[in-house]
C-alpha cells in the first residue's frame, strides 16, 4: 500500500556516522596503567592501616580496608576491584576520540586480546572470575532496526534513535537507504525513488512520471468514469482516442484504424458489428423489447449501418431534428434519400479494417419515419442503444406527437436508451417499469452471460446517459427519468401525447 502524501518530509543530511569503539592499542595501553595502578596499591594493603591513592590524570582513589581481611576475602575484593577498573578503562577509552580510524566501519578483532587477558587473569592464585562487560547508561545504545544494542562498530543517528547502517532500511524496497537523503511519511523511511514510485502519479499513455507544471504541481487529465490520468500534453499531440469508449491509446498498444479515420480500442473491437446484415439480430430483439413495453411499432422501419460520412450527409439532407454534437452516432430519417450503407464488413489488416463494400440504397417515405441510421464499428451494446433510442423517436412520430420540444423528445428517448442498456447489463434488477424488466430477462436469457469487458461498456454507456452536460440530452433525461420513476412510463407517454410536457 502507497503511504499518504500527508505528513511527508524529505530530510537531508540526516545521518550521524560515527565509530564506537576505540582501537586496540590504545584500549590496550589504558587497561594495562590501571591494572599496574592497582597492583601497586594492592600490594602496599596492610602495611598501613589507611591507604590513599591519588591520580592527577585519573581523579580516582582507593580507601584501603582498616581491618585485615582473610584470603578469600581479600581474593574477591581484588577481583571486584580489577572488574570495576576494566570498566571505568573501557568507559574512558570510549571518550576518547579515535583520531585514526574516522569514518569507517570497525574492523578489529578484539578477540585475541580478551582471550590473552582471560589468560592473564587465571594466573593468579584466585578462583576463575570473568567479570561481566559494564557500560555506562550514556553510552548504552539500542538499535531501532533489530531492538539489539549496538557494542561496535559504525552507528547512524536520526528519527531521535540509532541503527546499525545495515538496519536502517527502506520500508517499500526493504534496503538499506545509504544516500544522504531520504523520504520520510509518518515513521518509515523511503528511498526518495522508492517513495516517488509509490506517490507520483504515472502518465497511463506514455508510462512516465506526470511532469510538474510551472507552478510547482502535479497537473495531469483524468477520464472521469476509466480513471485514466494522462499528461496533458497528449490531448494535442494526436495521440489517439476510441471513438467509442473515449480512452487515450496507451504507447504500449495499437488500436484499429477505420476507413472513416475513426479508432477503435481493443476492448470495443471484440464485439464491434460491421455491416448491416451483422446489425439486423440486434435490431430485431430491441423491436421485440418495445413491444414488451406495450409499444409495438407496426411499421417496417430498415435499419442500415453507414460510414460517418453517409451519416454527416444524411443529416443535411434531414429538414428537421435536433442532433447531439460534437458527432452524432444515430439519426432517424423521415425524408426521402438515397444513403451509402455498408453492404460487407472489411477485414483486418495489421492494425487497419480495409476492403470494406459499400452501395447505395434509395429510401422511399412510406410512412413518418423513412429509416433509422446507425455509424458502423461500435460496440454492441453501443449500436443497440442507438437504434433504442431512435426507435422512440419513430414511435412518438407514429403516434403523432409531433412540435416537442428538444427536451421532452431527446429526454424521454434517451429514458428508453438507459433502460436497454440496464436490461442487458443487469438483466436480473430492478428497471423503471415491471414490462421492461421481464422482457430484458427473457431477452437477455438468449443470447446468454456477456463478458466482464461487455458489461463494462454497458456500464460506461449508461453514466454517459446520466452524466450528460447537454441541456437537450442530458437535461431533458433528468427530467425525464424523474416522470418516469414517479408516474411510470405509460403515463408519462400518455401526459407528453396530450399536453406535450413531462407530468409533474
Amino acid at each position: 500500500m502507497a503511504p499518504s502524501s500527508d505528513h511527508i518530509n524529505h530530510l537531508s543530511h540526516p545521518c550521524i556516522y560515527g565509530d564506537y569503539v576505540s582501537s586496540r592499542p590504545e584500549r590496550k595501553s589504558g587497561f594495562m596503567k590501571w591494572l599496574s595502578k592497582l597492583f601497586k596499591g594492592g600490594s602496599n594493603r596492610g602495611r598501613s592501616g589507611r591507604h590513599h591513592y591519588d591520580s592527577a590524570e585519573e581523579g580516582m582513589s582507593w580507601r584501603a580496608p582498616s581491618r585485615a581481611l582473610d584470603d578469600r576475602a581479600r581474593a574477591q575484593k581484588e577481583k571486584e576491584d580489577l572488574g570495576h577498573a576494566m570498566s571505568l578503562s573501557s568507559a574512558e577509552d570510549m571518550k576518547r576520540p579515535n583520531a585514526h580510524q574516522g569514518y569507517r566501519w570497525g574492523e578489529e578483532n578484539n578477540e585475541d586480546y580478551g582471550k590473552a587477558l582471560h589468560d592473564n587473569f587465571n594466573s593468579f592464585a584466585h578462583p576463575p572470575y570473568a567479570p561481566a562487560p559494564f557500560y555506562p547508561n550514556e553510552y548504552r545504545r539500542l538499535c531501532g532496526g533489530c531492538n539489539q544494542e549496538i557494542i561496535y562498530g559504525n552507528c547512524l543517528g536520526c528519527m531521535d534513535t540509532y541503527f546499525h547502517p545495515d538496519c536502517f532500511r527502506c520500508h517499500s524496497c526493504r534496503s538499506p537507504i545509504t544516500e544522504r537523503e531520504f523520504s520520510l511519511s509518518g515513521k518509515h523511511p523511503y528511498h526518495k525513488s522508492c517513495f516517488k514510485e509509490l506517490t507520483h502519479p504515472k502518465c497511463g499513455v506514455c508510462f512516465q512520471f506526470i511532469p510538474i507544471n510551472a507552478a510547482g504541481l502535479i497537473e495531469y487529465r483524468c477520464h472521469p468514469f476509466w480513471s485514466q490520468k494522462y499528461c496533458p500534453s497528449h490531448e494535442y499531440d494526436n495521440t489517439a482516442r476510441c471513438c467509442s469508449c473515449e480512452r487515450l491509446e496507451p504507447r504500449n498498444t495499437k488500436y484499429y484504424r477505420l476507413e472513416d479515420g475513426r479508432s477503435l480500442c481493443l476492448e470495443c473491437m471484440e464485439s464491434a458489428i460491421m455491416d448491416t446484415g451483422d446489425c439486423q439480430p440486434l435490431y430485431h430483439s430491441i423491436r421485440d423489447y418495445y413491444e414488451g413495453m406495450h409499444m409495438r411499432i407496426d411499421q417496417q422501419v430498415p435499419m442500415l449501418l453507414v460510414e460517418r460520412e453517409a451519416l454527416n450527409d444524411a443529416i443535411v439532407g434531414e429538414k428537421t431534428g435536433f442532433h447531439h454534437l460534437p458527432e452524432t452516432r444515430g439519426l432517424c430519417l423521415s425524408e426521402e434519400q438515397t444513403v451509402t450503407s455498408i453492404h460487407r464488413r472489411p477485414r483486418i489488416g495489421g492494425h487497419r479494417l480495409i476492403g470494406m463494400r459499400t452501395q447505395p440504397q434509395k429510401l422511399i417515405r412510406k410512412c413518418e419515419v423513412t429509416a433509422i441510421l446507425v455509424l458502423y464499428g461500435l460496440p454492441r451494446l453501443l449500436t443497440g442503444a442507438i437504434p433504442a433510442h431512435e426507435l422512440m423517436h419513430a414511435w412518438l412520430r407514429l403516434k403523432g406527437c409531433r412540435n416537442l420540444s428538444p427536451e421532452v423528445e431527446e429526454g424521454i428517448r434517451q429514458v428508453l436508451s438507459y433502460m436497454w442498456l440496464e436490461s442487458e447489463v443487469m438483466p436480473t434488477t430492478n428497471s423503471h417499469c415491471m414490462a421492461s424488466t421481464s422482457t430484458a430477462v427473457a431477452s437477455s436469457s438468449k443470447k446468454g452471460a456477456k463478458s466482464h469487458v461487455e458489461n463494462k461498456l454497458g456500464e460506461f454507456f449508461k453514466n454517459q446517459i446520466v452524466n450528460d452536460s447537454s441541456p437537450a440530452y442530458g437535461g431533458g433525461f433528468r427530467a425525464a427519468n424523474e416522470a418516469v420513476n414517479k408516474y411510470g412510463l405509460r403515463s408519462t407517454l400518455e401526459h407528453i401525447r396530450l399536453t406535450g410536457f413531462f407530468p409533474v
